[in-house]
């Protein structure tokens, strides 16, 4: 499982507070315990009002650069402030995202080209996010041909079919998990990611509905989330999943992940 900690994002109060005072202690101590606790990238959205947002951005990779050396994910609906901060990042690293809604293909896929940089490409256009299967599918199929245009293979793009909460769509998870196995079956290599803490919004008790979900989507075919790594339980859910499915032989990375303090009850 590829895991985008979601943790540092300007909509979340305390991270709002330090983007607005450069508080760079904080954004890197959250950077850190990411990476440390087993994020493959660390998501850096800045969430700003737009006329500060690349500047907002810049900041967050230079501090978070100092941090770690886990690659980081940049998380901006305006492909504009992601072109403008890309070459501040030192390492390939992760788009967030690319879409069929407006030029965002044209102006993001070019930076991609030469590199190994991957990207999130989410199935919507400029209509919205669409609830037909068919159509997530030709959205998927566009973005991978005009991704391969720039030498872009599908094990380089992160599909995410948007997960819908399940207070306003009671089939979402049962879609959701279709529209994995049919992207899987199109492109065997290409992976499948999602904000699966989405399901469960609106909803009492969402960490018992997050990681029952989890469950679902990985045996579905996902192998990429945005995700909290800080969060031992569905981390716990994610090794453990992964373990009984046999993805994990002899079960090695879940005993390292509990040995490492990662998963399981916390000592005292």
């Amino acid at each position: 499982m590829i895991i985008i900690g979601e943790k540092i994002n300007g909509t979340i109060p305390a991270v709002k507070e330090a983007i607005e005072k450069r508080d760079a202690a904080f954004i890197g101590e959250l950077a850190k315990k990411q990476a440390e606790a087993g994020a493959d990238y660390i998501d850096l959205c800045a969430s700003t009002a737009p006329e500060h947002e690349i500047e907002a951005l810049r900041w967050l990779v230079d501090v978070a650069q100092a941090a770690t050396d886990t690659p980081l994910c940049l998380d901006s609906p305006n492909p504009r402030v992601i072109e403008a901060v890309f070459k501040n990042v030192e390492k390939p690293g992760l788009i967030n995202s690319i879409s069929e809604e407006g030029d965002k293909c044209e102006i993001l896929l070019p930076l991609l080209a030469g590199n190994s940089w991957e990207f999130v490409g989410l199935t919507c256009d400029n209509t919205g996010i669409p609830t037909d299967l068919q159509m997530k599918l030709d959205i998927t199929k566009s973005m991978v041909e005009k991704a391969s245009q720039y030498g872009v293979a599908p094990e380089r793009i992160h599909i995410d079919p948007c997960v819908l909460a399940m207070a306003t769509d009671s089939n979402s998870p049962l879609n959701f998990t279709a529209e994995i196995k049919a992207i899987k079956a199109l492109f065997p290599t290409i992976h499948v990611t999602g904000a699966i803490s989405n399901i469960s919004f609106g909803l009492p008790a969402r960490a018992l509905m997050n990681k029952t979900f989890m469950v679902m989507a990985i045996q579905a075919g996902l192998d990429s989330a945005v995700m909290d790594p800080l969060n031992r339980e569905i981390m716990g859910t994610v090794f453990a999943t992964n373990a009984l499915m046999g993805k994990d032989r002899y079960c090695k990375k879940y005993s390292q992940a509990f040995r490492q303090g990662r998963i399981g009850q916390q000592a005292k």
